[in-house]
């Protein structure tokens, strides 16, 4: 009970609440009218509509703030899941996208519950700047048919859907949708600059549709929305079409894992309100997308940048995300014949906007200049993010990060000849001294047989094993090899320093009982070089004493 207690929410969540209340509810009005605009774009451009981003940002939106992790992530919508979602309806119907998100929501539950949330902390970060890279990169090709006032080509590859709508463009409206997302990036940009919080994108929208109504110009609205919630129910479930949406289910609930744990990461970095609770907060994320799909919403994650503005405008607790569902509640209530007017155009200027800002230039050269393996790793990870899958991206993003990862920590293991310790004395060419460093494992282990084989002449080695740090099953039978074929070749085998940590492993693969005599392993190197001389000179006299005819 303890352990599903530590998942659930409580009292404490809201301890501060009676210091911090004013605070978080002007972070959550704002962040409401900045998520408003968003949420409107995200769910247009995944092709549920934009009733279905709605309904995300608000269902969503209070269950992820009440059972997440985080104490000021916002969830809702994000670029990252509509690139997901884009080739789910174009395969499957908007009527997957709800079931997708029940499905996807439970996977996530079950790892919160299993506690998998600290495994996003293995992911690189140069898989994780090429993989927000290859998002943007997507989202704005997803937003070039809705700039150019035409449809989006038939092809799931958004580079190709892009070009392809090239061929259906109308010369007679193309002015007035370019002139839209011209307008709305000009004043997203210009915003900012005049004040750090005028909602730059919800101010662009305005005037895009108050100008487009009153000139009655040829733009493409949104269309007409409910005035409420639809009512909760189970989706329509096809039981033919849940085989074809597995697959699409896990590449869902791993992006909204993988998202919603960076955004909580990084929140907890920019802000003084404690650490996150990495499995409560998939648990919330779960939950969130579950109760999205019975409203008919969107898979949700955290979102990044909506939970940097909670952050910037002074939220501290839950009570500001929730908030911001309740604004957006209130204008899907009160506001929804104005919103159906704004046109896609203006939508559009949002979302390639907000695809730009992912990009940090100053990031992408810190990468591209730190090492060539990881400005190798950020550009596969991007270009297979563009031309492939998101999640496959990540995968073979950290598989080439692993490689990477391995040369390196197998270049720094090694074996070096060392000298005997002062004074030398007759016989000690007879010995020799193999130090072991850094790592030994399956990455590296043949290059040090190769090496220790290769001695002749000697008649005792010694392996000094106190420097070695890293040592694996692989490593461990390498040694094992490397006692057995030198004593075979009548040289005497002495092991010095083997570490408390090793000696285990060691033992049963079969090193320490590869060696002709239990006392042959040694603590000190004095002692096994003492042994090593007494050994050379008894082989000396047995020489002399029997000399070979």
């Amino acid at each position: 009970m303890k352990y599903l207690r530590a998942l659930l929410p409580s009292w404490s969540d809201y301890r501060s609440v009676r210091r911090t209340w004013r605070g978080d509810l002007v972070a959550g009005i704002t962040v409401g009218i900045v998520a408003l605009p968003l949420a409107l774009a995200f769910g247009v451009s995944s092709g549920a509509g934009a009733e279905a981003g709605l309904v995300t940002a608000i269902v969503a939106g209070v269950i992820a703030a009440v059972f997440g992790g985080s104490n000021i992530q916002v969830s809702g919508p994000t670029g990252a899941m509509v690139v997901v979602l884009g080739p789910i309806v174009v395969s499957h119907g908007v009527g997957a996208v709800a079931v997708v998100a029940l499905m996807a929501g439970v996977v996530v539950l079950i790892a919160g519950v299993l506690k998998l949330g600290r495994v996003v902390s293995y992911i690189p970060w140069p898989v994780i700047e090429g993989f927000t890279l290859g998002i943007a990169v997507i989202i704005f090709l997803q937003q070039v048919p809705a700039a150019l006032g035409t449809k989006a080509g038939p092809s799931s590859n958004a580079f190709v859907s892009a070009f392809e709508s090239l061929q259906s463009v109308n010369p007679a409206t193309l002015g007035y949708s370019l002139a839209a997302v011209a307008i709305v990036a000009a004043i997203m940009i210009v915003a900012p600059r005049i004040h750090r919080q005028l909602p730059g994108s919800l101010i662009a929208i305005v005037v895009v549709s108050v100008v487009a109504s009153v000139a009655a110009l040829p733009l493409v609205r949104i269309g007409v929305l409910p005035n409420s919630l639809p009512v909760p129910g189970l989706p329509n479930i096809d039981p033919a079409l849940l085989g074809g949406l597995v697959g699409p289910a896990l590449t869902v609930a791993a992006l909204a894992a993988i998202e919603s744990l960076l955004s909580a990461r990084v929140a907890a970095s920019i802000s003084d309100t404690g650490p996150y609770d990495a499995d409560r907060e998939l648990v919330g994320q779960g939950l969130a997308s579950i109760a999205s799909g019975f409203f008919g919403g969107m898979p949700a994650t955290g979102a990044i940048a909506r939970t940097a503005v909670n952050v910037r405008s002074g939220g501290k607790t839950r009570l500001a995300a929730i908030v911001h569902a309740l604004v957006l509640l209130a204008v899907v209530s009160l506001a929804t014949g104005v919103v159906s007017q704004i046109p896609l155009a203006a939508l559009s200027g949002v979302l390639m906007v907000t695809a730009t800002r992912m990009v940090s230039i100053s990031t992408m050269r810190s990468v591209l200049t730190s090492t060539r393996s990881d400005a190798v790793v950020f550009i596969v990870t991007a270009l297979i993010t563009v031309s492939f899958d998101l999640i496959i991206a990540v995968g073979i993003g950290i598989a080439v990060a692993a490689f990477f990862a391995l040369r390196m920590l197998a270049q720094s293991g090694g074996v070096h000849r060392e000298e005997l310790p002062q004074p030398s004395l007759p016989g000690d060419e007879r010995i020799a001294l193999f130090r072991l460093d850094g790592a030994l494992f399956f990455g590296a282990a043949d290059r040090m047989l190769e090496r220790v084989n290769a001695i002749t002449n000697v008649t005792v080695v010694i392996i000094r094993m106190s420097q070695l740090q890293v040592l694996d099953a692989t490593g461990a039978r390498v040694i094992a090899e490397m006692v057995h074929a030198l004593e075979s070749r009548g040289i005497t085998v002495l092991i010095k320093g083997i570490q408390p940590q090793h000696l285990k492993l060691a033992t049963q693969v079969g090193v320490i009982s590869s060696l002709r005599h239990q006392n042959h392993l040694f603590s000190d190197i004095d002692s096994a070089v003492a042994h090593a001389r007494d050994h050379v000179n008894r082989a000396a006299t047995s020489q002399v004493d029997h000399p070979v005819p």
